[in-house]
């Protein structure tokens, strides 16, 4: 197997995006939250869905496959172990720096642990998401709620909270997925060598899969203003997968076919999100002659309700249904590569234990430490935001500072 080719250059671009190093006082593990129990199903969607009208019938409906778990998420049990991984890190390496950890949609939510930060006597936190790729819902969303919560608890020009750039290419992100790609990679080839096939790579394919967006959020990701670069399919979002794919591949098996796939649509029928879905792909690449598939959740940091039901279950169904021996590459988790490069990426930050060096994998890394103005658009209407050029919000009220780019 070859290794990542990991570069640590400077982008000319995103490096105007950078924020001085801090001394921060916590770090935020912020996430998605789910619920923990059938009572918590309804309640949770509610909180997914606030704003758009749906109703509890509906939700019902949809709710199937964590009602299928005994109602439960694996995603917070999951952020546990992770926050209980990066305090062990921090305090292998001697850094004292406690670890918060908030949710979006479910507890402990985002402005009481905010608020029981404060009266600890924190007065600067950076947050680190599970969220790791550009995206409304992976970034901006994450900004607006903690620009919404210190602006409602009164916490705003009090408390001050910055935000970890998007991670997606990150070495310590992308090595978990390298090796079990290779691991599923061979899985695979022995299974079809076990059948009498000749040729094993020339019969399978590499799927990639990610949670699916609206196209219109897609199209919005990674625009802002001024932005100079053209992505690739027109989406930030989407170039970051398929640069992380490509990169994975290189490394392990240039000669297999891969695509990327998208899976966890949800809304409305009439309105376009990303495609193809992972099982509709499954179904016109079966035909070709593919006979095993190795489903790697490219998207995902842990093995949430999404990678247990939509992968775990409907695609490795739809896969037995078409005679193709597949397997589902892990994420992440709490692989110490993971646990380590989120620790880097923390001292990135911080004037003690600073680490100046941003490995990256790809050419659009590192990312922005502070978005440019408007990125990844949203198209329900402004709200209060944090880690963006031009705001003042969680800064302790001096803006964060005009970069080139914005001028």
């Amino acid at each position: 197997m070859t290794e990542l080719v990991i570069t640590t250059e400077s982008n000319a671009i995103t490096e105007r995006g950078r924020q001085e190093a801090k001394q921060y006082d916590a770090v935020l593990l912020a996430s998605f939250g789910g619920p923990e129990g059938q009572d918590d199903v309804i309640p949770f969607l509610r909180n997914v869905t606030r704003g758009r009208g749906i109703p509890d019938e509906r939700l019902e409906e949809v709710s199937h496959h964590y009602r299928a778990f005994g109602g439960i998420s694996p995603i917070n049990q999951q952020n546990r172990e992770l926050k209980a991984a990066i305090e062990a890190e921090l305090a292998r390496r001697g850094i004292e720096l406690p670890v918060l950890w908030g949710n979006r949609n479910w507890d402990p939510y985002i402005a009481p642990v905010l608020q029981d930060a404060y009266d600890a006597g924190h007065r600067r936190i950076l947050m680190l998401t599970t969220s790791i790729y550009s995206c409304y819902s992976s970034c901006r969303q994450y900004r607006e709620d903690i620009g919404v919560a210190l602006t409602e608890t009164g916490l705003d020009g009090k408390l001050e909270v910055d935000k970890i750039r998007q991670y997606f290419d990150h070495p310590g992100v992308v090595q978990p997925f390298l090796e079990g790609t290779a691991a599923g990679l061979e899985e695979i080839r022995g299974k079809l060598a076990a059948a009498g096939e000749a040729d094993p790579d020339s019969k399978i394919r590499v799927l990639f899969a990610t949670h699916s967006i609206p196209t219109r959020d897609a199209e919005a990701a990674g625009r802002s203003q001024d932005e100079p670069r053209v992505f690739a399919e027109g989406s930030a979002y989407a170039a970051q997968h398929l640069a992380n794919a490509q990169a994975i591949m290189d490394a392990v098996a240039p000669n297999v076919a891969w695509d990327l796939v998208y899976q966890s649509r949800s809304g409305a029928p009439h309105i376009p999100w990303l495609e193809p879905d992972i099982n509709d792909h499954l179904e016109e690449i079966a035909p070709e002659g593919v006979r095993g598939v190795v489903i790697v959740p490219l998207g995902f940091v842990s093995d949430h309700m999404e990678v247990a039901w939509d992968l775990d279950t409907e695609a490795l169904e739809t896969c037995k249904n078409l005679s193709i021996e597949a397997t589902r590459v892990p994420t992440p988790g709490t692989h110490a590569a993971f646990v380590s490069g989120l620790v880097d990426l923390i001292c990135e930050r911080t004037v003690e234990n600073n680490i100046a060096e941003r490995p990256h994998v790809t050419d659009l890394g590192p990312w922005y430490d502070v978005c440019r103005p408007n990125c990844c658009e949203n198209f329900r209407g402004a709200k209060p935001v944090i880690a963006e050029v031009g705001t003042s919000i969680g800064t302790g009220h001096d803006a964060y500072p005009a970069s080139e780019a914005a001028k």
